[in-house]
């Protein structure tokens, strides 16, 4: 029940650097002008978008969804330009009983292709993220997929905890490399199947942060996991901090 105001002071209170932004994405630009701003003051500023893409595949049979779904990404791109973050989550494709793997592959590749000059014009990067859509199961996979784009705009939002089901961390990173911008973090266990708070579960996280460092990362690292109180906040931020200095 929060405002705007609220969330991003406690945020910050509670020890966070900034804030993926996963709401409807406005064609109000001077509304999200606003709220970046509001963002910053607070100590919080927006770092990304996430405009997911689950509601309007691009890998889609039908047209209508395929339009809307190019439609909506590029607001998402140009809400971004306009508050000066540099990516913008999407999740391309989602595999179905009704669309093949490879006609997911194709079909998304070849529309997120139609956004790529839109990408370079405005100086966003189209930030693919491997979630649990069927979509991107290895990392050589992952890789050959943004590299068939051949622009240095469409780049890997890696979630470290999403591939522990069927990988390792670790091995994703050194795989993706240069490829990574951002990084999502969570925690699963495989015993039990359950999602586990950040150090809880069976990310190698000494391993990954290993990796982390030779491939050089910089920049944000989201902890894309259920809110809670100030309490839980800053636990969370607290573990996020300890995976980032090596105090496991």
């Amino acid at each position: 029940d929060l405002t705007d105001e609220e969330k991003f002071k406690l945020a910050a209170r509670c020890g966070y650097d900034g804030v993926d932004l996963d709401q409807t994405i406005t064609s109000d630009l001077d509304a999200a002008r606003r709220q970046a701003d509001l963002a910053r003051k607070c100590g919080c500023p927006i770092h990304g978008l996430v405009r997911g893409g689950w509601h309007a595949p691009l890998s889609d049979p039908d047209p209508k969804v395929i339009d809307q779904g190019l439609k909506d990404m590029e607001i998402a791109l140009r809400h971004a330009k306009a508050i000066d973050v540099d990516t913008v989550l999407l999740v391309p494709a989602i595999v179905t009983e009704q669309v093949g793997y490879a006609e997911a592959y194709d079909r998304s590749h070849a529309n997120v292709a139609k956004l790529v000059p839109l990408a370079e014009e405005l100086g966003v990067a189209i930030a693919i993220e491997n979630v649990w859509n069927k979509f991107l199961l290895s990392p050589l996979e992952f890789a050959r997929y943004i590299d068939e784009f051949q622009s240095p705009m469409v780049r890997a939002y890696f979630d470290l905890g999403n591939v522990i089901l069927f990988g390792f961390s670790q091995h994703w990173i050194r795989t993706l490399n240069k490829r990574i911008i951002k990084l999502d973090v969570k925690d699963f266990k495989r015993q039990g199947y359950q999602w586990k708070n950040l150090l809880e579960g069976d990310v190698n996280w000494k391993e990954a942060r290993k990796a982390l460092l030779e491939i050089k990362y910089e920049g944000f690292i989201t902890a894309e996991v259920a809110g809670g109180d100030e309490a839980y906040l800053t636990d969370l931020a607290d573990r996020m901090e300890r995976i980032i200095v090596g105090k496991f």
